[in-house]
């Protein structure tokens, strides 16, 4: 792809020549004022910035629902703009920040503060996920009221890291957010069954001598949510799904009619327990990778919507806290250049670019409540948007990431499909595979 005349004023008019969106027939996507003005053949529009597109496939932004951009508190891991750029670079528009930052973001100023660095990074949406519990300490709720009217708009609530573990405060929780139709996002474990527990429990655990984290920690918390959210009418959103069993319960719940929502990471479609065999931490991650047949069942769930949503659960770490013993280690892997690639990788058959636009873009923007994004790139539409090369192979790099930090659990590996330009809002945040600013 090459751009000619791009100017770095905003609300430039683009004319990108050539796409094909969701893969179809190529065609010109005429950009205008921060929306796509016109689709068809032979367009042109004096002054406007030429992005060639030959042979390269449009999608509507990608949206990530489960991010660490670890500031304010962790800046020496990751800020705010550094993972808008990783997110960017990723095909993404926008992302939702999880909440476990210090102080954590369990009020309506600290989310406020989230958001004005989103908008000072300018390269993705970012909207911050507010905290169920003061401090996520699984006492008391949040003020979730003050941070739904807050200037963030904030409509999904987590503990993301720790589970909402007593059921009178989550089913409070649910009951709480049900009159502004907010969710409530469970990391869903059991800590009394995971206590000490350093990699899945099962084989591979029993050879390397490490305390095992059973399935059954993450299923039970995720029946028990059910219930609750069934018994309250209320949304359930259960982040990084990663057993087998799990996805049984949510395939049940929604047979049932339950509003109950579910995402898988990239890491738990493509890794197993058996990358722990060398004990390097950097396969450590929170709920830990499973079994061949868990794998089997996430990629067959995502396929049939049992499994809503692609999310990354990208969590950065600086080298102190991941380069040491397994058992020091901090859990968690970059997920947000990635993504697409490994979605591409284990999952097109299935979903094809339609199929991978409803898991990444569409999907997580209507759960999230980002009405702004998520659209299909029709005339009229905010124009949110990525340039994907399907032909491209591309070997993982991890000291090329834009992260501040280099946790990547996929470096050296040669993977499908590479993100070319990104759009937010018809401004390019990415051209040529680089990032704008």
């Amino acid at each position: 792809m090459s751009a000619a005349g791009v100017p770095r004023k905003r609300n430039h008019d683009f004319l990108i020549k050539g796409a094909r969106p969701l893969g179809r027939e190529s065609t010109d996507l005429l950009i205008r004022d921060g929306v796509i003005a016109e689709i068809g053949s032979g367009l042109s529009s004096a002054g406007a910035g030429i992005v060639d597109a030959d042979g390269l496939v449009a999608l509507p932004g990608l949206v990530d629902m489960h991010v660490h951009l670890r500031e304010p508190g962790r800046e020496d891991a990751e800020t705010v703009e550094t993972g808008s750029r990783a997110a960017a670079l990723g095909g993404f528009t926008a992302v939702c920040a999880m909440p476990n930052t210090s102080p954590v973001a369990d009020s309506a100023g600290v989310v406020e503060q989230v958001l004005h660095l989103g908008l000072q990074a300018g390269l993705v949406d970012v909207q911050p996920i507010g905290a169920v519990t003061v401090g996520q300490a699984g006492e008391r709720l949040a003020e979730l009221a003050a941070m739904a009217d807050s200037a963030a708009r904030v409509r999904v609530f987590s503990d993301d890291g720790y589970c909402v573990a007593d059921p009178r405060l989550m089913r409070r929780a649910l009951e709480y957010v049900k009159a502004f139709d907010g969710v409530i996002a469970q990391h869903a474990e059991e800590a009394r069954l995971t206590a000490g527990a350093q990699m899945h429990e099962g084989d591979v655990a029993v050879r390397l001598g490490l305390p095992g984290w059973p399935s059954v920690a993450e299923e039970t918390i995720i029946a028990r949510d059910a219930l609750l959210a069934e018994h309250v009418g209320s949304r359930l959103h259960v982040c990084h799904v990663s057993t087998a069993g799990g996805v049984e319960i949510i395939r049940q719940a929604k047979a049932r009619g339950v509003r109950i929502t579910a995402e898988a990471t990239p890491h738990h479609l493509l890794l197993t327990d058996v990358r722990a065999t060398g004990y390097d931490p950097v396969f450590k991650v929170s709920p830990p990778l499973r079994t061949d047949a868990d794998l089997a069942a996430l990629r067959a769930a995502l396929a049939e919507g049992v499994i809503d949503i692609v999310a990354t659960d990208h969590a950065p770490h600086t080298v102190e806290d991941k380069e040491c013993e397994w058992a020091q280690a901090r859990p968690g892997m970059l997920g947000l250049e990635t993504a697409l690639s490994i979605v591409l990788e284990v999952a097109f058959d299935a979903l094809g670019w339609d199929g991978i636009a409803e898991r990444m873009s569409r999907a997580p923007a209507r759960i999230a409540g980002l009405s702004d994004h998520g659209h299909d790139l029709a005339v009229g539409a905010p124009a949110h948007l990525t340039l994907v090369d399907p032909t491209a192979r591309w070997t993982v790099d991890s000291t090329s990431l834009a992260s501040k930090s280099r946790n990547t659990p996929y470096a050296g590996m040669t993977l499908p499909g590479r993100v070319v330009a990104t759009f937010l809002r018809g401004e390019p945040t990415v051209l040529d595979g680089k990032a704008t600013r």
